[in-house]
């Protein structure tokens, strides 16, 4: 913020001891750190305060966005659709072969059985 050299530092010592004079100087020097001091805490809390505001508009986004895919497809049609593809439909499937028997024993039965000449 400033750029501040020794000599610089130096010269605003001497000015402060021939204005102010030497028995003053640590009062004047007690007073000013407790404006330093003031205005750090002031800035921490600017900065506090900046940070938790910027939080908050994050969290009230994740919010809206959260609330949004809600709308767009509920839960139920997310299971419905995983239900369907997981388990297989009521429609039994049509066999391609002649084992036609509607229980396993007539398969097993119908698969013994010489073929036909």
């Amino acid at each position: 913020m400033f750029d501040l050299s020794w000599s610089h530092i130096l010269i605003v010592l001497i000015v402060a001891l021939v204005v102010v004079g030497p028995k003053d100087l640590p009062k004047l020097m007690r007073m000013v750190g407790g404006w330093v001091a003031k205005a750090k805490a002031m800035a921490g809390e600017f900065r506090k305060s900046f940070d938790e505001m910027a939080r908050q508009s994050e969290l009230d986004e994740l919010r809206q966005e959260i609330e949004s895919l809600r709308n767009q497809r509920p839960l139920a049609d997310v299971a419905n659709d995983l239900h369907q593809s997981i388990l297989p439909s009521d429609d039994p499937p049509k066999p391609s072969s002649e084992l036609t028997g509607s229980t396993p024993q007539e398969a097993v039965a119908l698969a013994s059985e010489p073929p036909a000449p």
